[in-house]
């Protein structure tokens, strides 16, 4: 038991140093993860024999919920407002018709019959939502795009697994090969569940954390369990945990909640421990000689998911939507991520003791690296190309509460004046602040500078306000003009 511990810890120690040469190498950080529990494998360095498909399926579930609520908690009702329609329509058509498009493809590549085909279809169908947030964390898109990206994510794993749970279960005859009323209804009650009990839950862990008084390091813990709880309900009813336990996020991170800067603390690392703790068991879960006699088809039908079946489910899925122009439909469909989610669904014809489970989960597998690799490494490069990029808003260096009470009502906020910034070289009593923001201090070359009003502000001065959380956007509409 003591090995295991050294083990992983190590792996973990491993993974966390080498993810600092993941922005120099132009490489996604979650493909570093992956191919690190590959190398600690079977077939690898390590010569770890992992192959608990029940234990893997467990934890990339925990990790997926946990992932899931520290995203929705940074998604803003403004991202719904802006981009729910078209982002839901990519994750039912899109995902439908990217599941299709691939499936008969991959019938015909494997010589498989087509609903085996199919099967591998609906595996792969939806982008990942751990993948999308953790590289679109570091590109500054334009809204509507990044809004589009989030929620599609975010949402579109629920239609891949159905339509995994009822491809598995026509393979075994349970069901017609048809779908029926029945289905259908089965699809809406499971959406229906996932945001009936997402938001119901995630407003009313909002009121249990208001109510109590606890210590301050037990919020992020009470917050991260009711998340947890509420997924693992939903799953139980046999609705969609992963569309609750998002939208409890989502409430969560638009509601007035107490000690908020702390939970989104905690909940960047516990999302980056997530990340990486299910990312190398994912690895450790495939045996790499495995892939090597299926490269060849795989690789087609990863170039034909890519290239052909994305930006078919994106042209259509946002057919009705006039608001994205046609490099923008391009980037869309370019950031089509596989991650996680597939080589989790992969394991579900194993658990369900299916005749090519094995194949089923390696030609997965494969076609994540392969997603990974190509389109992870270029999504800078593809935003750039498309012109989708915003200009980059100047943020805060820090930001945290300092209230409390029901909610954070005041703020700190530490902001460094740039080189040519606006407000360089202007007198403080002329910056027009919002009511109920001010200055208390102002460093400069790390030297404290007494506060009044004739000061004048100069480049690289580190200057730190207060204000209440109501005037916190106007003050970053100063900044930003």
């Amino acid at each position: 038991m003591i090995s295991y511990f050294i083990v992983g810890s190590l792996l973990v120690i491993i993974s966390i140093i080498l993810s600092s040469f993941s922005s120099r190498l132009g490489i996604p950080i979650l493909l570093i993860f992956l191919v690190l529990g590959m190398l600690a494998g079977i077939d690898g360095i390590g010569k770890i024999d992992f192959n608990d498909y029940s234990v893997a399926y467990t934890i990339s579930n925990l990790a997926l919920a946990i992932i899931l609520l520290d995203g929705g908690m940074k998604t803003k009702f403004q991202a719904f407002r802006i981009a729910l329609l078209p982002a839901l329509s990519l994750s039912t058509l899109g995902v439908i018709i990217t599941s299709g498009l691939t499936g008969i493809v991959a019938a015909w590549i494997f010589k498989l019959d087509i609903l085996e085909g199919m099967l591998i279809g609906a595996i792969i169908g939806s982008t990942d939502a751990s993948a999308v947030f953790s590289l679109l964390g570091n590109t500054n898109l334009k809204e509507h795009v990044n809004a589009t990206l989030e929620i599609e994510s975010g949402s579109n794993d629920p239609m891949s697994m159905f339509l995994t749970t009822i491809l598995i279960s026509t393979i075994q005859n349970k069901y017609p090969t048809y779908v029926n009323f029945t289905v259908l209804l089965h699809l809406f009650y499971e959406f229906g569940l996932g945001i009936l009990l997402g938001c119901i839950g995630g407003w009313c862990i909002c009121k249990i954390i208001n109510r109590l008084k606890l210590a301050h390091s037990l919020y992020p813990l009470l917050a991260l369990s009711g998340g947890i709880m509420l997924f693992s309900i939903t799953n139980l009813l046999h609705g969609s945990g992963i569309l609750s336990v998002y939208l409890c996020g989502l409430m969560l991170g638009n509601y007035p909640i107490r000690n908020r800067f702390e939970i989104l603390q905690m909940f960047d690392g516990m999302t980056w421990l997530s990340q990486i703790c299910m990312f190398l068991i994912l690895g450790l879960l495939v045996t790499p000689s495995d892939l090597l006699s299926i490269a060849k088809p795989a690789l087609l039908l990863s170039f034909w998911i890519i290239f052909i079946a994305r930006p078919l489910s994106v042209l259509f899925g946002l057919l009705p939507f006039k608001k994205y122009s046609k490099k923008e439909l391009l980037f869309l469909s370019w950031v089509g991520l596989r991650g996680a989610v597939p080589i989790i669904l992969s394991v579900f014809p194993m658990m369900a003791g299916l005749d090519n489970a094995r194949f089923y989960f390696n030609v997965s597998f494969f076609i994540v690296l392969i997603s990974l690799l190509i389109q992870g490494t270029s999504i800078n490069f593809a935003a750039k190309l498309t012109n989708v990029i915003a200009e980059k808003m100047c943020q805060p260096i820090f930001r945290g509460g300092i209230s409390f009470y029901q909610e954070n009502s005041w703020e700190i906020l530490i902001y460094q004046i740039k080189i040519g910034s606006h407000l360089s070289n202007v007198p403080i009593n002329q910056l027009s602040l919002p009511r109920f923001v001010y200055i208390v201090a102002i460093f400069r070359k790390n030297k404290f500078v007494q506060v009044v009003s004739r000061n004048v502000l100069n480049c690289e001065d580190i200057v730190i306000f207060i204000g209440k959380t109501s005037a916190i956007f106007k003050l970053e509409k100063l900044f930003n003009s």
